[in-house]
């Protein structure tokens, strides 16, 4: 049987995704600008209208040239960019698009023209070596604040053709990022059109959506992801806990579909055990903790020991059915456990997203807590953002009172991540 891909189905642009489909045409007032900066809230629009535009505009004004397009990574490139705009210009007469993922290329035909749009990742600062040698007509940036300035550097430097342009896309960061401070706040000095997007700037979005995701952030991230603001990451991280609605207990009459086991490992710093259990109700319950400080105790536990207290701590429960999510850089705690037999797997460690999508679960709902888990709650009023790090536009947690968060952040985005129900926003 012969499947019918669905065709894309193009909608009405607002004004300011007009403004991006035609910045770079010969009627528009912004035709000599080098750059174009689009930022702002989530969800608004612009990576999509900015990606037709890039392809209209390289194969109206070029032939036979090559591009950039760069994203954090590769994959998340694929994802959030190129699968889209394959299925648009699919949907668009004249245009064909051959995909050669092992090159990382697009080749992109119309009425005569041919050029070459390689993918990069820019992830981190090794990344700046990738597209060295290349000589480029126009990048596209997705996402470009997640990015090393070391790479947009490099990438910068491969536009040596003449009439080259550079399309930049990002949610906002803090105010002291390098990318604000070099390229927001100079955009006339840089020759650059800066456009910024609100979620209503979105016309497909209908206002009950619009509520939806605003529900879903709280302080920091409600500020730059729903009203686009570059503001420091400051205070407490999880403002958004509330005991008397996320704090309860496993109810009784609901079933419990798998048990997980989510494990920060310390020495001298506290290791930390959290139980959860995932209901037939859609919702994961934190059971009970474990946590035990070296430091505190005046005695530091072996890998043996750690694992004999592991089996006391579930000994009511068939180990069988238990997945333990383990930090990632526990090798020699991971062996042990591995030579017991457990079911292990290891947490993914990305903090900042984490972090947002482990409120984004709270918010939702997701996520309830039993009220024995004392060590959690005096860490959700003691867990607070790093003020200096922000001062250098960085965006991480004091290292201090965060074990029992860890433990709490690797379940979250390691296990509720895949195929929870519970929205992530990039």
């Amino acid at each position: 049987m012969r499947i019918k891909r669905a065709a894309f189905k193009f909608k009405l642009f607002s004004k300011k995704q007009n403004q991006i489909m035609k910045w770079w045409t010969d009627s528009s007032p912004y035709k000599d600008k080098e750059i174009l900066i689009c930022d702002g809230s989530v969800r608004a629009g612009k990576t999509v209208v900015m990606s037709i535009s890039f392809i209209f505009w390289a194969m109206f004004r070029f032939n036979e040239q090559q591009f950039i397009f760069a994203g954090k990574t590769i994959g998340s490139l694929r994802r959030n960019v190129i699968r889209p705009l394959k299925t648009i210009l699919e949907s668009c007469k004249g245009f064909k698009v051959v995909e050669r993922r092992t090159e990382n290329l697009l080749v992109v035909q119309y009425k005569g023209h041919t050029n070459y749009f390689f993918m990069f990742g820019g992830k981190d600062e090794g990344s700046q070596d990738l597209v060295q040698g290349l000589t480029a007509a126009g990048a596209f940036y997705d996402e470009v604040a997640l990015m090393p300035e070391s790479f947009v550097n490099q990438a910068q430097a491969r536009l040596s053709v003449e009439g080259a342009k550079s399309w930049f896309n990002c949610n906002p960061a803090g105010p002291f990022h390098w990318f604000k401070k070099r390229f927001i706040d100079n955009a006339e000095s840089m020759n650059a059109l800066h456009i910024h997007f609100l979620m209503r700037d979105n016309p497909s979005l209908s206002k009950q959506v619009l509520e939806r995701y605003a529900r879903m952030f709280t302080g920091v991230f409600y500020k730059r992801y729903i009203l686009g603001l570059w503001v420091m990451s400051e205070g407490v991280i999880f403002d958004n806990f509330d005991r008397d609605i996320m704090v309860a207990e496993l109810p009784n009459d609901v079933v419990v579909k798998r048990w997980y086991i989510s494990i920060d490992y310390g020495t001298q710093n506290p290791t930390v055990f959290l139980l959860w259990a995932q209901a037939s109700n859609g919702k994961s319950y934190l059971v009970r903790e474990y946590y035990y400080s070296g430091r505190e105790k005046g005695k530091q536990k072996t890998d043996s020991e750690f694992a004999d207290d592991l089996m006391k701590f579930i000994e009511d429960l068939p180990q069988r059915t238990i997945s333990v999510v383990v930090d990632p850089s526990a090798a020699s705690f991971i062996a042990e456990l591995k030579q017991r037999k457990w079911n292990i797997k290891r947490a993914k460690n990305d903090v900042l997203d984490g972090i947002r999508f482990t409120q984004t679960a709270m918010n939702e709902n997701k996520i309830k807590f039993s009220s024995k888990c004392e060590k959690l709650f005096e860490e959700f009023g003691s867990y607070v953002w790093d003020d200096k790090a922000a001062e250098h536009g960085e965006d991480k947690p004091v290292k201090e009172h965060d074990h029992a968060m860890d433990a709490m952040r690797y379940y979250c985005y390691t296990v509720l991540a895949k195929g929870s129900g519970v929205s992530v926003l990039k």
